[in-house]
C-alpha cells in the first residue's frame, strides 16, 4: 500500500486546490515537532559536557600589598575566580531578580525565551532571546559568542544537562567567575577591583546593583565612558534597584537607602593590569624570590592561577616614589654633571628581612633594568662599616674603630663580614688591595639589607619579598618568613653602630634627626672618586639605602658624577623624615 498526499487537493478547483485542509496543516505541524524533537534528543543524547572553552578558565596571577590589598593583575585574561560566599548575597539577588528570576526553579532554559528564539529564527534575525543564567554560564564556559542554530541548540541541551548534574549554587559561583563586566574584567571580582578598588566580599547593594547592570553590556552601562552611558547606567541601576523590590528581594525601606549612584572610580585608575611605575620592579623583586625559594619561574606565574602576597608597603612605594621624583626634578638644572642620572633605592625592615620599599628607576614599562636591585655600581666609602666590623671583631685598630685604615683589614675578613651581613657574594670584588676602599658593586636592597642587620645587634635575617602564595586556592610550601642568624657579636655591632651614628650626625641636619631617631648611617666620601654616591641609614624600624649614578642606554659603563653628590643624603632624609 503506498502513501499519497492529496496535494495539490482533487474535487477543489482554482486556488483552492492549493490551500491545505485543516488535517494537512495539523499533520504537517507534528510532522516537524516531530523532527524538532528527534533533532534535540539526538543533540542531547550526544552532547558532552567538556570544558572545550578552556580561556573561560584561565586566571590570572595575582600579586597584592602587604595588607592584601590588589597591587597588579597579571596574565592575558583578567580574571580571580572566587567562591560563591564570597559574593554578597545582595549581589547575588541583584543579578537574579534582573537576569534570570526563575533562577531556582527552572530547569536550565526559559520557555518564553526559546519561544523567542525561534520566533527570531523564524523572522530571519539574528538566534538570541531571553537566555537563563544556566545558560549563559554555558555559552561562557563551554561555548562561543556565536550566534547560530546549531550553537544556541547546543547551549539549551547543555544548560539541561549543567542543571541536573549541578547544584544552583555551583552554577550561579560559576556564572560570576566567568562573566564579563567590560574594563577587560572577567568575573566579578576583577570587576569589583576594577570599578571600586575593593574585594567582591566587600561590596554593598548599590555597588552589587552597578555591578549586576554592567551584565547587560559593559561597553553599554560603563559610566565614565560618556555622559550618554552616565545615564544608561543610572537608569539601569536604579532599574536593578526596583526591580529587586517588586520579587522580594529587598523591601521598600531598604530601597529608600539607595538613592545615590555609587560613581565608580576614574577607567584610568580602575585597570591593576599594568606593570607601569614601580609595579614591574616590585613584581620582579617578588618573582625572584619566589623562584629561589620555589623554583617557579617568572614563565610559570604567568600562566595564571597564582595569588601571591607580598611583603611590600603600598605607602612607604608610593611615598619613595614622590621623594625621588622631586628631588631628582630640582636637580635637573645642575648641569651636565647630571644629564642621565639613575636613582635606585630600597627599605628593609631589621628584625625579619622584610622588603618594603624599593625604587628602581622612572616606569618598569620604558626603564627595564630594576636599579634597586642591580649589580654594577660601586659603593664606594659605605662599605666602610664592614671593614669596621672585621677590624673590631678582630681586634680593632690601635686607636679605636675610628682610626681603622682600611689597608690595615685583611679584604677576604672584609668580604666575610659584607657577605655574612648580607650582601651577595657574586658582587664582591677582587681581593686586592683597593677592595677595603669599596669597589665591590652591591645592590641597594642588598645594602640596606646588610645595614639592617648592623641595627637589629649582628643578626642577620635573610630578604624576603613574599609572605605566601596559593595556586588555584590551594597553598604552595616553600615561603614564609626565613630564619635569622647571629653573623656578628652584639658587642662589636653596637662598636660599629656607635661609629656609624656619628656619620649620621656629621651628615643630617638635627631636625632630620630628631625626627627619625637614632640612625646608623654610611656614604660614599666625595674623596673616593667614583661615578655614583650613596647613602645608607638604618633605624631599629627601617634600613634605607639610596644610590645614584649615570648611565647612557646601549653604552655600557657609568658616566662621571659631578654635583649629584649629595642627592642620596637628600632623597634619604626627605623620604624617612616624611613617612615618620
Amino acid at each position: 500500500m503506498r502513501l499519497r498526499v492529496d496535494y495539490p487537493r482533487r474535487g477543489r478547483s482554482g486556488l483552492r486546490r492549493f490551500l491545505p485542509s485543516w488535517r494537512q496543516v495539523l499533520g504537517l505541524a507534528l510532522l516537524c515537532c516531530g523532527a524538532l524533537a528527534a533533532l534535540v534528543g539526538y543533540v542531547y543524547s550526544t552532547v558532552r559536557i567538556v570544558d572545550v572553552n578552556a580561556s573561560a578558565r584561565t586566571e590570572a596571577t595575582v600579586y597584592y600589598w602587604a595588607d592584601g590589598t590588589q597591587m597588579v593583575s597579571v596574565g592575558a585574561v583578567n580574571r580571580q575566580n572566587v567562591p560563591l560566599s564570597d559574593i554578597p548575597v545582595s549581589l547575588q539577588n541583584a543579578v537574579i531578580a534582573t537576569e534570570n528570576a526563575g533562577f531556582y526553579t527552572d530547569p536550565g532554559f526559559s520557555v518564553r525565551g526559546l519561544a523567542r528564539a525561534v520566533s527570531n529564527m523564524a523572522q530571519g534575525e539574528e538566534i538570541q532571546g531571553g537566555s537563563t543564567i544556566t545558560q549563559q554560564y554555558v555559552k561562557n564556559t563551554y561555548l562561543t559568542q556565536e550566534q547560530t542554530l546549531d550553537r544556541k541548540l547546543r547551549e539549551l541541551c547543555l544548560a539541561v544537562k549543567l542543571s541536573r548534574n549541578l547544584s544552583k549554587q555551583d552554577i550561579l559561583q560559576g556564572y560570576f567567575n566567568t562573566s564579563w563586566f567590560g574594563r577587560n574584567a572577567y568575573g566579578v571580582q576583577a570587576a569589583s577591583v576594577a570599578y571600586y578598588g575593593v574585594d567582591a566580599k566587600e561590596l554593598d547593594p548599590a555597588r552589587g546593583a552597578l555591578l549586576a547592570a554592567l551584565l547587560k553590556g559593559g561597553d553599554l552601562y560603563d559610566p565614565s565612558l560618556s555622559e550618554a552611558h552616565h545615564r544608561r547606567a543610572e537608569a539601569r541601576w536604579r532599574y536593578v534597584l526596583d526591580r529587586q523590590v517588586e520579587l522580594g528581594f529587598m523591601s521598600k525601606e531598604e530601597r529608600a537607602r539607595y538613592t545615590v549612584f555609587p560613581e565608580p572610580r576614574p577607567r584610568s585608575a580602575s585597570l591593576p593590569t599594568s606593570l607601569s611605575g614601580q609595579t614591574g620592579y616590585l613584581v620582579d623583586v617578588a618573582n625572584k624570590y619566589i623562584e629561589r625559594r620555589t623554583g617557579l619561574t617568572a614563565e610559570d606565574l604567568g600562566r595564571g592561577g597564582y595569588r601571591i602576597r607580598t611583603t611590600f608597603d603600598r605607602a612607604l612605594v608610593e611615598q619613595l616614589e614622590r621623594t625621588v621624583e622631586d628631588v631628582t626634578a630640582r636637580s635637573a638644572g645642575a648641569g651636565e654633571g647630571v644629564r642621565g642620572l639613575q636613582v635606585g633605592a630600597a627599605s628593609v625592615r631589621p628584625d625579619d628581612g622584610a622588603v618594603l620599599a624599593v625604587y628602581g628607576g622612572p616606569d618598569a614599562t620604558e626603564h627595564f633594568a630594576n636599579n634597586a636591585d642591580t649589580s654594577g655600581v660601586p659603593v664606594g666609602s659605605a662599605f666602610r662599616p664592614f671593614v669596621l666590623a672585621a677590624a673590631v671583631r678582630d681586634g680593632g685598630g690601635p686607636d679605636g674603630v675610628e682610626e681603622v685604615d682600611p689597608q690595615d683589614v685583611e679584604p677576604s675578613t672584609a668580604r666575610d663580614v659584607a657577605v655574612g651581613a648580607g650582601l651577595l657574594p657574586q658582587s664582591m670584588a677582587p681581593l686586592d688591595r683597593s677592595f677595603t676602599s669599596g669597589t665591590s658593586t652591591p645592590s641597594a636592597v642588598r645594602m640596606a639589607d646588610a645595614y639592617a642587620t648592623f641595627a637589629n645587634g649582628g643578626r642577620h635575617a635573610d630578604l624576603y619579598a613574599v609572605t605566601a602564595i596559593t595556586y588555584q586556592g590551594e597553598p604552595l610550601d616553600g615561603l614564609g618568613r626565613p630564619d635569622g642568624r647571629q653573623v656578628l657579636d652584639g658587642g662589636v655591632a653596637e662598636e660599629v653602630v656607635e661609629e656609624m651614628r656619628d656619620v649620621a650626625v656629621n651628615a643630617l641636619d638635627p631636625g632630620t634627626l630628631r625626627t627619625v631617631g637614632p640612625v646608623a648611617a654610611g656614604r660614599t666620601d666625595p674623596g673616593d672618586r667614583l661615578p655614583a654616591a650613596w647613602f645608607v641609614g638604618a633605624t631599629e624600624e627601617m634600613s634605607t639605602a639610596v644610590t645614584v649614578f649615570r648611565a647612557e642606554p646601549g653604552k655600557d659603563g657609568l658616566l662621571p658624577l659631578t654635583g649629584g653628590e649629595e642627592l642620596p643624603l637628600e632623597m634619604w632624609s626627605s623620604y624617612t623624615t616624611t613617612i615618620q
